[in-house]
């Protein structure tokens, strides 16, 4: 069976999201078209964004690689080539947004979104060879590290002007804004600088971005993770205390094998064996608390489980199973990760022709008619699960 998963893993890689992402490429104005709606008609007038194109970039050219076909480097030259238009030629960094055409939109300036840049960036520069794209990127990390920390950490949102802002955009749990609390600094965008310097320093081999990553790791480690509940905490104030009881399992299952990733890249020996045992407890217990019927819920808040099956879940709940088993040897994760696999090629696969993953399932099972593409909606994590597949197994 994982020899089959590994070649089916290819397969849905080669046949089906490739050449869906490969058929939204804007021929007129550059980039990628920013919306199909659940019909799979594209709107080609839709704003475009930087993390839809960042997470293309770094698509198409990690495909380029793991199948070793040079053509692909042309379509994530295509999101490469758009890149500029995210830039502010006034005052440094990435827009959020821009039109269909190129034009700043959302000009907030956000963590968040100059990490996937980087993400992008550099997978483009190790397919391609461009050592402008590494520069690119190294360039954004400066920028990070200069306008967007302080002596807690990372602040998130921004203006134009690089003054701060209220951090809605990554504060979106309903009850949280209910309440009319806005995060100061995220899980998410913590986890994300992580997997943006991992790559980073593994590829641009900067002394100053592996410090940077190791700072960030202990982080994780001693105030992202919460021991005594086996979760990362999600959403903090300025000094790093947690303000709201949720767990996030997709973000949780993730970070077990990325937060792996880092430490062997950037840690000792005896600093990662350390790292790897906690990230196993916290896969292990993931999988315990919200595995159900080959799939992972969403998220618990308060005490009260959210079962919608979410596309992006699904994805990194494989990666993550596919890590534990490695790491275990326990042939528990392997047969989960076998059960997953059939879930998701079942049901939460489009079975359409055109048309890719679902963004999501109600509790009872139901498709949700939610866009196929949209800002968030994207190759990267159902992409980079057929790649972990096909180099793991």
């Amino acid at each position: 069976m994982i020899m089959d998963l590994k070649e089916e893993a290819r397969g849905h890689l080669q046949q089906k999201l490739i050449p869906f992402w490969e058929e939204l490429a804007d021929e007129r104005f550059g980039g990628y078209c920013g919306y199909v709606g659940f019909d799979l008609r594209p709107d080609v007038s839709a704003p475009k964004g930087c993390i839809l194109n960042s997470r293309i970039l770094w698509f198409f050219s990690r495909a380029a690689q793991a199948l070793k076909e040079e053509r692909l480097l042309a379509y994530a030259r295509r999101a490469y080539d758009f890149f500029p238009h995210f830039v502010d030629g006034d005052n440094g960094g990435l827009y959020w947004s821009v039109t269909y055409d190129g034009q700043p939109l959302d000009t907030m300036k956000h963590t968040y979104v100059h990490a996937f840049a980087i993400y992008g960036l550099v997978a483009y520069a190790e397919a391609s060879g461009d050592r402008e794209a590494l520069e690119r990127a190294m360039a954004l990390y400066t920028l990070i590290e200069t306008r967007m920390r302080d002596g807690h950490g990372y602040l998130e949102a921004f203006s134009r002007e690089f003054e701060p802002l209220e951090n809605a955009k990554l504060s979106d749990n309903p009850k949280l804004l209910a309440r009319g609390v806005i995060a100061r600094r995220t899980m998410n965008t913590i986890l994300h600088l992580v997997e943006a310097y991992t790559q980073l320093y593994r590829v641009g081999h900067d002394d100053r971005v592996r410090s940077s990553l190791q700072n960030l790791l202990w982080v994780v480690e001693n105030r992202v993770y919460n021991r005594e509940r086996n979760r990362l905490e999600v959403f903090f104030d300025d000094d790093l205390n947690s303000i709201f009881d949720m767990q996030s399992y997709g973000h949780d299952i993730e970070a077990s094998w990325l937060i792996d990733l880092a430490a062997q890249t950037a840690l000792s020996p005896e600093d990662c064996a350390r790292v790897r045992g906690w990230t196993t407890e916290l896969a292990r217990g993931v999988i315990d608390r919200a595995f159900q019927g080959g799939r992972l819920l969403n998220e618990n808040t308060e005490g009260e489980n959210d079962p919608t099956c979410i596309w992006w879940v699904q994805a990194e709940t494989m990666v993550g199973l596919a890590n534990l088993w490695q790491k275990t040897g326990d042939l528990r994760w392997k047969m989960d990760m076998e059960e997953a696999w059939r879930f998701i090629t079942t049901r939460l696969v489009d079975p359409r022709e055109g048309s890719e993953w679902f963004w999501s399932l109600a509790g009872d099972g139901t498709v949700c008619e939610k866009p196929i593409v949209e800002p968030w909606k994207c190759p990267y994590h159902n992409g980079r699960m057929c790649m972990e597949l096909m180099a793991r197994l």
